[in-house]
């Protein structure tokens, strides 16, 4: 399952949600520490497993 990282922008809080894809596209998650709404998503970083060597 994707990691998304968010920031809140009420406390400035980032945190880290493992969603589904389903669970993504449903709604906007709440911050844990002030329970705000207002959240923007992060770009992050990512990696994948390849069975090919290059």
């Amino acid at each position: 399952m994707p990691i998304y990282e968010y920031v809140c922008k009420q406390c400035n809080k980032k945190f880290t949600l493992t969603l589904s894809l389903a669970e993504y596209e449903k709604a906007r998650p709440a911050c844990p520490k002030c329970k705000s709404k207002k959240v923007e998503q992060c770009f992050a970083s990512f990696f994948a497993v390849t069975s090919k060597k290059s």
